[in-house]
């Protein structure tokens, strides 16, 4: 359960981020109100997530897939340029995320 609340507190975050890109500055309300609403969804996911994931482990995961997902988005559908640099950059992230998994508990 877990790792679904997980799931939902990344989805969360990315959505907010991704609606944070159409404020203009916090001066449109709707944007604005999905990004602060977004957020505090996902800090409230993220808390109830550390009742049963370690927070190392779930801070990695929320923080590199949100990174790693909004970095997507903006290449996919806000017109933001893929490089190599910027390829290598996710993947590392990802490799990251997995490295500190295998690394268990202890």
């Amino acid at each position: 359960m877990g790792y679904l609340l997980l799931a939902a507190a990344i989805a969360a975050e990315v959505g907010a981020t991704t609606a944070m890109k159409y404020t203009e500055g916090f001066s449109r309300l709707g944007p604005s109100s999905l990004t602060v609403l977004g957020y505090v969804l996902s800090f409230v996911l993220l808390a109830q997530t550390l009742k049963t994931v370690s927070v190392g482990t779930a801070y990695a995961i929320w923080a590199g897939a949100g990174t790693a997902a909004i970095a997507t988005i903006g290449m996919v559908f806000l017109g933001e340029g893929m490089t190599v640099t910027k390829a290598a950059g996710i993947a590392l992230i990802i490799v990251g995320v997995v490295v500190l998994n295998l690394g268990g508990t202890h």
